[in-house]
C-alpha cells in the first residue's frame, strides 16, 4: 500500500476517527475542547491531522467519548505511528504536511497551471522555477528543494506506487523555464513518463476553450483507507489550503473530470510535446 507508514498520514487517519467519536455524539469541537481544557485549536488540529497526539490526549479523548479497550489501543498505536520521522521531516520542505499525505496517496491527481507538475519536472527545470518564482532564495536553498523534489519522486517508481493523472494547461509547454535546452529536455521527459504504465497525462490545448471555472492549481489524494476522506491541496501566495469535505472535493473532483474530456488524449498529449520539442531544437 503506497506510503501507509507515512507518520502524517497516521496522523490524518488518527485525526479522522477522533472526528468520527465526536460528530457521532452530535458535539461541536468548541464542546470537547470545554470538557477537556484543551483549546478549540488544538482540538481542530488534531482532527486534521496537522498536531501530533500525545498518550494523554488519547487517554483524555477515549474517556471522554467512551471508548473502548480496542479502540482505544488502535489510537494509541496511531498517535505513536505519527511520531515517527520520514525523511521529508528533516529537510526545509515549506509543504512537508502535503508530502507526507501524497506519499500515502494511492491516486494523485494534478492539475497543472503555469509550470509543470512538481512530480515531473526535470532538476534543470525545477531550479529555473524556483529562481524564477523565488527570486529571494539563496542558492543552497533552492539546491535543497530540488533535490528533495527529486526524492518525493521516487515515489512514482516505487512499489506499490500511486496512479498519477495530470491535466496540464497547453500555456506550460510553450512558457520556456531557463532556456531552451532545459525546457527541451523537461518535454522529452514529459513524453517518456507518459508512455510508462500508471501514468494518464493530458494536455489541456488553448482551442479547448474557457475551463470550467476560474481556478488555480490544485491537486486531488486519493487514499485507500476508507476512514480517510480524499483531499484536495491547494498553493497560494497565502499558504496551503486543504479541503477534504465532501461538498468540496466533490466540486474539484468534477472539475478535473470535466477538463480531462476536455483535453487532449494521452497519444495526442505526446505528439504536441515531441512537435514543441522540435520547434525548440530549430
Amino acid at each position: 500500500m503506497p506510503g501507509s507508514a507515512s507518520p502524517t498520514f497516521r496522523r490524518r487517519e488518527l485525526g479522522a476517527l477522533i472526528k468520527a467519536l465526536r460528530t457521532e455524539r452530535g458535539w461541536t469541537v468548541e464542546q470537547v475542547a470545554e470538557q477537556l481544557e484543551f483549546s478549540p485549536s488544538k482540538v481542530s488540529r488534531l482532527e486534521t491531522g496537522h498536531r501530533g497526539a500525545s498518550a494523554r490526549d488519547i487517554r483524555d479523548l477515549c474517556d471522554l467519548f467512551g471508548v473502548g479497550d480496542q479502540r482505544r489501543q488502535q489510537l494509541l498505536d496511531l498517535a505513536a505511528a505519527g511520531k515517527q520521522q520520514a525523511w521529508w521531516q528533516s529537510r526545509n520542505i515549506s509543504y512537508s504536511h502535503y508530502v507526507g499525505l501524497e506519499a500515502a496517496a494511492t491516486v494523485i491527481s494534478d492539475f497543472g497551471l503555469g509550470v509543470v507538475p512538481g512530480l515531473l519536472q526535470t532538476a534543470d527545470y525545477g531550479r529555473a522555477v524556483l529562481r524564477s518564482t523565488r527570486p529571494a532564495l539563496a542558492e543552497n536553498v533552492i539546491e535543497e528543494r530540488v533535490a528533495s523534489r527529486l526524492e518525493r519522486q521516487r515515489l512514482l517508481t516505487s512499489d506499490n506506487a500511486p496512479q498519477f493523472e495530470a491535466v496540464i494547461d497547453e500555456g506550460v509547454m510553450h512558457r520556456v523555464a531557463g532556456s531552451s535546452r532545459i525546457m527541451r529536455a523537461q518535454l522529452h521527459q514529459l513524453i517518456a513518463v507518459s508512455e510508462s504504465p500508471g501514468f494518464d497525462i493530458r494536455l489541456l490545448p488553448y482551442k479547448s476553450g474557457l475551463m470550467p471555472s476560474s481556478i488555480n492549481k490544485f491537486i486531488l489524494l486519493t487514499f485507500a483507507e476508507a476512514t480517510v476522506p480524499e483531499i484536495v491541496f491547494i498553493e497560494h501566495l497565502a499558504g496551503d489550503l486543504y479541503l477534504d469535505r465532501a461538498d468540496e472535493v466533490a466540486a474539484y473532483e468534477e472539475t478535473f473530470s470535466l477538463m480531462r474530456e476536455m483535453a487532449e488524449p494521452p497519444a495526442r498529449t505526446r505528439d504536441i510535446m515531441r512537435s514543441v520539442a522540435n520547434a525548440l531544437d530549430s
